[in-house]
């Protein structure tokens, strides 16, 4: 696998991970205050950020009841029965998720900054943002992902050259 590839397939959790780590300490630091929670927990909504871990739950549970068909197919039955009755009791963990997030979110800044990225993110530029960013990232991921493989036959190809001009056999 190339390595853009690699990063694609990765970049949305890895970015997550990245968010969650620089602003995990800072949110340590201080508590943030009620408007603020509120402020924070209505942006990552109309952000859309809260879809991105909706489907957490139903897949975590899905892993686990790949697992056990891997070890005993004959399972499956049990298995779905017993998925479905994890998905609905786990859903309202879902709120721990939510809430550290928005707890994330309100440590990071400001409330009158959440209020102002609230409120671009209410104006037709910022849904327009919102609805066009995913394919943006996309896109721009594709292009990358080309390129760095373009670049890479490229320096290959040099690097044969140069191995070659100093009397490697390839």
């Amino acid at each position: 696998m190339r390595v853009i590839e690699a990063i694609k397939n990765g970049a949305r959790p890895a970015a997550l991970a990245i968010m969650l780590a620089t602003i995990g300490p800072a949110a340590n630091a201080q508590q943030p205050s009620a408007a603020a929670m509120s402020t924070a927990k209505e942006l990552i909504a109309v952000a859309g950020a809260t879809s991105l871990f909706s489907p957490l739950i139903a897949g975590v549970v899905e892993q686990a009841k790949v697992l056990y068909l891997q070890q005993d197919p004959s399972l499956a039955k049990d298995l779905n029965e017993i998925s479905a009755q994890l998905r609905t009791e786990l859903q309202p963990r879902f709120t721990e998720l939510n809430d550290e997030v928005a707890r994330l979110y309100a440590t990071s800044f400001s409330e009158q900054e959440l209020k102002e990225i609230l409120a671009f993110y209410k104006t037709p530029s910022g849904k327009k943002l919102l609805t066009e960013q995913p394919k943006m990232v996309d896109d721009s991921m594709k292009f990358a992902q080309d390129w760095a493989n373009k670049l890479s036959d490229q320096v290959v190809a040099k690097m044969r050259d140069e191995l070659k001009k100093r009397g490697h056999a390839l």
